[in-house]
């Protein structure tokens, strides 16, 4: 599941020495490729900044065109977008999270206790809108090219659309809210989607005051980034990796 993630000079994959870039709100500046490493480093899960005006339909527009661009296995595009604006759908999820956050709680205990009753879970009713990205399997079938050996690979193709959404987002000057403290079922019943058809993503979506520069999870000390070099190998795993550039390899 996501977890929580600016101008300034934006690192580029042959500098990763180079300084974190600042979080701000605002549409990503620049063009080509130094946009587009900007919407991906301010990029952030937004759960307390939104301001809640409208987003104009053109905006819109323009998210979910990025989102229905990205590749699908077979070409399936097994993604559907639900726009929910209605506050009586919003307080009823609203309320179901806030139960979900009550059960996740209980299983906490002690330092960790703490810092989870410090930390904001979702931005539902404060955001402008919110989009449920669901899943159909069945789209493409009866033989979806690139699927028979991976099942989950239409799945994959969902969270592709998601990220393009997002990123689209934030180049836009919008925050997006991934919220997971859901059970499929409700939403299913909630939102009237079919049986078969999985809700993947509920995203806050909406103008924010800012982008904050660190995201959630580290600023409350509930997790840290892992580096770089923790996560490359070099032909097999574990294999360490020299072709790294300077700077970012393991100690």
């Amino acid at each position: 599941m996501p977890s929580h993630h600016d101008t300034g000079t934006t690192p580029r994959p042959d500098s990763p020495a180079s300084p974190v870039p600042t979080a701000r709100s605002g549409p990503a500046t620049g063009s080509g490729a130094d946009a587009l490493y900007d919407a991906i480093h301010r990029r952030r899960d937004v759960r307390g900044q939104f301001t809640g005006a409208p987003i104009p339909a053109d905006v819109l527009g323009r998210i979910l065109a990025a989102a229905h661009a990205a590749p699908s296995v077979g070409l399936s595009q097994p993604w559907d977008f639900i726009r929910v604006t209605d506050d009586r759908t919003r307080r009823a999820f609203h309320a179901h999270v806030q139960h979900e956050r009550t059960v996740f709680a209980a299983t906490l205990a002690g330092e960790r206790a703490e810092r989870f009753g410090g930390i904001r879970i979702d931005g539902i009713l404060a955001a402008s809108m919110s989009l449920v990205v669901t899943y159909d399997p069945a789209r493409g079938e009866p033989a979806v090219l690139g699927r028979h050996a991976i099942a989950d690979a239409g799945l994959y193709s969902v969270c592709l659309a998601i990220e393009n959404l997002w990123l689209a987002a934030t180049a836009e000057g919008l925050g997006v809210g991934w919220v997971s403290f859901y059970r499929e079922p409700f939403v299913q019943e909630l939102l009237g989607i079919p049986a078969g058809i999985r809700p993947v993503a509920w995203l806050c979506v909406g103008p924010v005051t800012h982008l904050e520069t660190t995201p959630d999870l580290e600023r409350h000390g509930w997790a840290r980034r892992r580096p770089l070099a923790d996560a490359v190998h070099a032909e097999r795993w574990r294999g360490r990796d020299d072709q790294l550039p300077v700077g970012s390899r393991r100690g």
